[in-house]
């Protein structure tokens, strides 16, 4: 069978998802260890037996509604292309925003910062690549979180990232820094998105925080101040609905100049305030 018949066979599959065709084709290119652009170009070439029965085996997982990402054990982000398994999230696009801001910031130029929940690493290791002076600290509760970041570290060879479990704050003593940024868990218990889709697949400790979603960012943000420089900052992403309780939150623990920022669809994504 050719790739081009191969090709066809999964756009009429059913894949789950909003992108049947490319996750067809991302499925089929990283098995035979070629780009996409090969795919169009040869397509006449023949799969063997075992290419056909392998692809078939990916497209079963893929349609049971299991994520691209941790199929090809692989996700893009920022310029990193970083390891991914079902202990962590998958990096998303959204989540760059954090990344842009962080380096607009005005930091020390051998600034401190640490990741709060870091998963697969993906803040941290864009930060580290982009201010090789930096110092940061990446922390997960899950050991298993950790490894993964620790194996992306040396991955992208980034000898400015430390790897640590921790429960937020818990294991960090007085240790303050100059930049504190999380992706925390804030979706709430009772979304009825957890039970659709590629969320199905991906960790509940990393998604659900509590009946309102905002469990970690109150204790994150409650106990920032004790962990930041003066003139530090706290950057954090959170829910579409959830920006006015966030900055409330903010507010009420001490930061100034209290904003937020919207991602590239519109959708409030952030907070960010200065520790004064």
């Amino acid at each position: 069978m050719s790739e081009a018949a191969i090709a066809a066979q999964l756009a009429a599959a059913e894949l789950a998802g909003d992108s049947p065709e490319l996750d067809a084709e991302l499925l089929l290119a990283d098995l035979l260890g070629v780009s996409r652009t090969y795919l169009a170009t040869w397509p006449e070439r023949e799969l063997s037996a075992a290419e056909q029965a392998a692809y078939r085996e990916r497209l079963a997982r893929r349609r049971s509604g299991e994520p691209v990402a941790y199929i090809l054990g692989e996700q893009g982000f920022w310029t990193l292309q970083l390891g991914c398994d079902a202990s962590t999230l998958i990096p998303r696009p959204e989540t760059e925003l954090l990344v842009e801001q962080a380096l607009g910031l005005a930091l020390p130029a051998r600034a401190a910062v640490v990741d709060l929940g870091t998963g697969s690493g993906a803040i941290a290791l864009a930060l580290a690549s982009e201010r090789p002076a930096w110092q940061l600290l990446a922390v997960d509760a899950q050991p298993a979180a950790v490894a993964l970041a620790e194996r992306n570290r040396a991955r992208c060879q980034l000898d400015n990232v430390t790897l640590l479990v921790s429960d937020w704050f818990a294991e960090l003593g007085g240790r303050q820094f100059d930049l504190i940024v999380s992706n925390p868990p804030y979706i709430d218990s009772g979304d009825p998105h957890l039970s659709r889709g590629d969320l199905r697949f991906e960790p509940h400790s990393a998604l659900v925080a509590g009946p309102d979603g905002l469990a970690g960012l109150r204790q994150i943000i409650g106990a920032a101040p004790r962990h930041l420089n003066a003139g530090g900052w706290l950057l954090v992403e959170h829910g579409y609905h959830q920006a006015e309780p966030v900055a409330a939150l903010f507010t009420a623990a001490g930061f100034g100049g209290v904003q937020g920022c919207r991602d590239l669809n519109g959708v409030p994504r952030t907070t960010l305030g200065q520790w004064r």
